[in-house]
């Protein structure tokens, strides 16, 4: 404590010393004055009493230092190269304890583009001079920038090691109980982000720690929801206590405000009924206006927490009907489900809009509500429209000559489900290709063909799998194209996969063309044999 006081006085000493000019021949009085003002909080000193001539050059000082304080802020806000940063230690500019954080805090930033650039800055000779700088005050920085401090030090790489961010570590420690409940949820954040050393996860337990004792002091909503999804999953007891004061503070949460808690929820696989009904309470008694986005994420957060508990899920779309049709009484029923605009954001929103329409017409024949209108799920310009793949190239040459007529099988076939098949082929039961266009298909939204598949005929869909389809360092698909799998499935096809890591095994056109037909008889045997 002794060494820790005598610190925080001898920063507000050099303080005072920066303030008083150097050359000037009261120089010692002025010093004098500025550390006793510095010190003290005393309204009166002797230093009140000297002639004016001797105290304006004081004012002057004085006036005049939050105008140069102003112009660095400035140029440490608009700076955009690390070089314009450091150059600020030299010159006119002399630098306070904050501003040497902030000008940590910008590096970080900057260089969160440019990571190479990390190992340079840290043998910087201005960039060790900036620590020090800090080092030496850091008991005058700002509590909510010390908050954004330390995670920058993090990120910057700074070496656990480092006298400097030892500091910052423990003037962390010093200020747990006067920090505000927002900046220890920042520093949690970042010590569970950014660095994974014994050191910072020994100062994240006692963070926590105070979160968990005080989540009392919460008293707005952004503040909570912030909270739950920052660092919520870090600390069962911590997440238990943010539920309690979410069912507190519910009724003031707004839409978006609601969806967050509820994907949160998904996300951590947190089954909170008295949560979950309050929430729905306000869904439904609230005049909120929903749109798309929210309604398919309330889809989503409804869905998982039953799927994570063993149950069977109800239709997403009519889960989300179940409270919006009590859907919205100002909006045609079914409204929501229109499609949207032309931006990229508005495609996805409606790619996802179909996954749901798909999921209801094939998995769950019992549903009766609203689905997407038939000029909807037409394929549009775009589902075909995207760069071919090396990949994709070779298995469509493969194919023409694996079929040897147009009319024995269709390539990038756009179904009606929001997924584009690479090939499609009817088989009869001897194994033969049929004219697939001849026949009813209808996963098309717009069928072409007017007879009935042959009794004992398979419909077979081809399916690439291209490197960013997988997990990474597996073999197992991404949610999505796990999705797309299990509708294709469901809409009556026999799958062929195509991934990457067979494909790129084979090496003459003879051994791709047999790796489809056999592909192609394995998948027949497979549904022969159930």
């Amino acid at each position: 404590m002794a060494a820790h006081l005598v610190k925080r006085c001898t920063c507000l000493l050099r303080e005072a010393a920066r303030q008083a000019p150097a050359m000037a021949p009261v120089g010692r009085l002025r010093l004098a004055w500025v550390a006793h003002k510095t010190l003290t909080s005393s309204a009166t000193s002797p230093i009140s009493h000297l002639p004016g001539s001797l105290m304006e050059p004081v004012e002057k000082e004085r006036a005049s230092t939050p105008y140069i304080e102003k112009q660095v802020d400035h140029l440490i806000k608009k700076a955009t190269r690390p070089e314009e940063l450091l150059e600020l230690l030299g010159g006119s500019h002399d630098l306070d304890s904050n501003q040497a954080a902030m000008v940590l805090i910008r590096l970080s930033h900057l260089l969160s583009e440019k990571p190479e650039d990390k190992g340079l800055l840290i043998q910087d000779a201005h960039f060790h001079q900036l620590l020090c700088l800090l080092n030496s005050q850091i008991a005058s920085v700002w509590h909510g920038t010390l908050s954004k401090l330390l995670g920058s030090l993090y990120a910057l790489g700074i070496p656990k090691a480092s006298k400097e961010l030892q500091s910052v570590e423990q003037e962390v420690r010093w200020r747990m109980r006067k920090l505000k409940y927002k900046h220890l949820a920042f520093l949690a954040e970042s010590c569970a982000t950014l660095s994974q050393e014994q050191h910072s996860q020994e100062l994240l337990a006692e963070l926590l720690t105070h979160l968990e004792r005080r989540w009392t002091e919460i008293e707005d909503s952004h503040t909570l929801v912030t909270v739950m999804m920052k660092v919520g999953h870090l600390s069962e007891p911590l997440m238990n206590r943010l539920e309690d004061k979410c069912l507190e503070l519910v009724e003031h949460f707004g839409p978006n405000e609601l969806r967050k808690v509820l994907v949160m929820l998904a996300a951590q696989s947190r089954r909170s009924v008295p949560l979950l009904r309050a929430i729905s309470y306000h869904l439904v008694q609230k005049p909120f206006s929903l749109t798309k986005d929210v309604l398919l994420d309330v889809a989503y957060a409804y869905a998982r927490p039953e799927q994570s508990a063993g149950h069977h899920p109800a239709p997403p779309v009519q889960r989300t009907s179940g409270f919006c049709a009590s859907e919205l009484p100002s909006r045609p029923r079914g409204s929501v489900l229109q499609p949207g605009g032309k931006s990229q954001k508005d495609q996805n929103t409606f790619q996802k809009l179909l996954h749901i329409n798909a999921t209801a017409l094939l998995e769950y024949p019992e549903y009766s509500g609203p689905l997407l209108p038939a000029s909807a799920v037409a394929p549009g310009p775009s589902a075909l429209d995207r760069k071919v793949t090396p990949l994709q190239k070779e298995l469509q040459e493969t194919l023409k000559g694996l079929l040897g007529s147009a009319d024995k099988g269709s390539l990038e076939v756009a179904t009606q489900y929001g997924w584009v098949l690479d090939a499609e082929v009817l088989l009869d039961s001897d194994g033969e290709f049929l004219p697939v266009r001849d026949f009813v298909a209808p996963h098309l939204a717009q069928p072409t063909g007017s007879q009935s598949p042959p009794p004992g005929s398979k419909r077979l869909a081809f399916l690439r799998w291209e490197f960013p389809n997988f997990n990474s360092r597996s073999k197992d698909l991404l949610g999505r194209f796990v999705l797309a799998r299990r509708h294709i499935v469901a809409a009556g096809f026999l799958i062929v996969d195509v991934p990457f890591y067979e494909w790129l095994e084979l090496k003459s056109e003879w051994q791709k063309g047999a790796y489809l037909k056999d592909k192609m008889r394995k998948a027949v045997a497979e549904e022969l044999a159930k």
